[in-house]
């Protein structure tokens, strides 16, 4: 991605090599080190070395863009070098985007404080350069936590008129309005920098490193195969046992883990177990 495109002074470089895979070593405690060193989950990197005008940068995404209106979850611990923005969000394009948006540079140890940016990119924030601070789509909140010592769980609840945002399932605000996206997207994870002074600061002066220890999505689906399965599927809502409650917080739990929780519903495991 061109320094244009990224628009900053740097250009930033996705690589595969700064998605590094570093494995639990129980599913059941999903916590500990991994065995390439540091926190078990995966580490998406930002490296310190500028390549052809260009920050080595981290990003994973879903290939399908069929998340529609739905609950999304990731447990991350936030990189403390500063320069480089950590990022998890729903994206369909420029203008249907929902960001939590963590700019390292922000941190301020000394006196507890560490923002998390929220923001709806829509068509309001384009005209504005795509500075959403400039709408009424973007919140700074303040945690009452240091998201780079330990995992937390962030989470965006997209709803048809609205979305809301949690951390550690804590509502920390709400947006509505046309800033609202109204497709469906992908979701993604990602960790850059482009050294643009009013975002992202940097690039870092050593490589950094956000762990991500999961990511769970809980949505309808626009597509209409899955739709199709669906009412073969569920017969009675009201029926018991239709609706599962999602828990908050339970770092382990997955419905495709649990006996009788996902009949005829599609699922992944591979390796024994191993995701």
């Amino acid at each position: 991605m061109s320094s244009v495109v990224a628009r900053g002074p740097y250009g930033e470089a996705f690589t595969p090599q700064n998605v590094i895979s570093n494995n639990i070593a129980d599913e059941q405690v999903f916590s500990g080190l991994g065995p390439r060193g540091g926190d078990a989950g995966l580490k998406l990197v930002v490296g310190s070395e500028i390549e052809k005008g260009m920050v080595p940068c981290a990003d994973v995404s879903t290939t399908d863009v069929h998340y529609y209106h739905g609950t999304f979850r990731a447990g991350i611990k936030v990189t403390d070098v500063p320069g480089t923005c950590s990022a998890f969000f729903w994206y369909m394009n420029d203008t249907q985007e929902i960001d939590i948006e963590f700019l390292s540079a922000e941190f301020n140890k000394s006196n507890n404080t560490f923002p998390v940016n929220l923001v709806l990119q829509s068509e309001e924030s384009k005209n504005n350069g795509f500075d959403a601070s400039k709408t009424g789509d973007f919140k700074k909140i303040h945690l009452p936590f240091d998201p780079t010592t330990e995992f937390h769980e962030y989470r965006i609840d997209f709803l048809p008129d609205r979305v809301l945002f949690y951390a550690d399932a804590q509502l920390l605000t709400e947006m509505k309005g046309t800033g609202v996206p109204s497709t469906p997207g992908n979701l993604q994870v990602s960790h850059w920098s482009n050294g643009n002074m009013g975002w992202s600061q940097g690039p870092p002066k050593t490589d950094a490193t956000t762990v991500v220890s999961y990511v769970k999505a809980y949505f309808n689906s626009s597509s209409e195969a899955r739709q199709n399965d669906y009412t073969l599927r569920c017969k009675d809502p009201s029926a018991p046992m239709a609706v599962c409650t999602i828990p908050d917080r339970n770092t382990t739990y997955f419905f495709g883990n649990v006996a009788n929780m996902t009949p005829n519903q599609t699922t992944y495991h591979e390796n024994n177990g191993r995701r």
